[in-house]
């Protein structure tokens, strides 16, 4: 708190710091900040097929992210051998090392959960689950944690209904993510939450800092994926872009990766934008495509 004696004690500074202007150079106007900063990462699931069988382990991953420019990785929690349960510290150290050496960042972690089951203990199993990846993320320096709705099954409960559910659990998860400095990130994933109107309306209900949005661009099912991306942009805390969009019936078509770019770009958006590749083939290859077409529309 500003006291009166230290306005007293200022005011006697100010005739010296005058003087000191006459010695020191000023800039005559303040740096601006530049409108976009990204940072780009890629997904684990890319190498699902390559880390479930051993032929590729997140150190090789990490390496190629930092060969082709990548600014970050994702570890998804699922592939850490463990999972469900928490990696040792040991383990976790030397994914952190290794990414320090490699010049990247451990951008986000990620779990499945199901929040959207009438079964409140498997919904309170979920919640530990996610206070405890949550803990992982933040030994790794990870800033967000991503997590699902999960689909509903039940024809007992109204949307509504559930949606009660939704909300209550991600407050809970959202303390948690406070605890621990790290954002609890909702994923849409064509699941529960289809269109960004009830995306947003579940966001203003959780009504958290520690609580945001992963905006998937594959999973929006619209006559319009690209407008849905325009109305979740100026919610969106991270970017994950796929090959694909999603027609309303949920068809995959090819995405246009230079207008997303210039979605993301309009917005304002600073922060991190990963890829990732569901496609047959060269995954590596798929991804520096990618990369190179996204980056080329900015």
């Amino acid at each position: 708190m500003k006291t009166r004696r230290h306005f007293l004690k200022t005011a006697a500074l100010a005739p010296l710091v005058l003087s000191a202007n006459k010695l020191l150079a000023f800039p005559k106007e303040k740096p601006t900040t530049p409108t976009n900063r990204l940072q780009y990462s890629i997904n684990a699931y890319s190498f699902n097929t390559e880390l479930r069988s051993g032929e590729m382990s997140f150190f090789d991953m990490m390496e190629f992210c930092a060969e082709i420019g990548m600014d970050a990785i994702d570890l998804t929690g699922y592939y850490f051998s463990s999972y469900p349960e928490k990696p040792s510290n040991k383990e976790l150290f030397a994914l952190k090392r290794k990414a320090l050496d490699l010049g990247l960042d451990i951008a986000w972690t990620g779990v499945r959960n199901n929040f959207v089951t009438p079964n409140v203990a498997a919904r309170n199993s979920d919640k530990a689950l996610i206070k405890d990846w949550l803990e992982v993320s933040s030994k790794l320096g990870a800033t967000i944690m991503r997590v699902f709705t999960g689909k509903n099954k039940s024809k007992d409960f109204t949307k509504n209904d559930i949606k009660e559910w939704l909300v209550s659990d991600y407050k809970t998860c959202a303390k948690y993510g406070e605890e621990h400095g790290v954002i609890v990130g909702l994923q849409n994933h064509d699941e529960f939450l289809f269109i960004s109107d009830e995306i947003i309306d579940v966001l203003n209900r959780v009504n958290s800092d520690w609580f945001g949005l992963v905006l998937d661009c594959g999973s929006l099912p619209s006559d319009n994926p690209y407008e849905e991306m325009k109305k979740l942009a100026p919610y969106a805390n991270y970017w994950f872009v796929k090959e694909h969009v999603k027609t309303k019936d949920s068809t995959k078509v090819p995405a246009d990766l230079k207008r997303i770019a210039q979605i993301i770009k309009a917005s304002n958006y600073k922060g991190y934008v990963s890829f990732e590749s569901l496609k047959e083939g060269d995954t590596k290859a798929i991804l520096k495509d990618m990369f190179s077409t996204f980056t080329s529309a900015l």
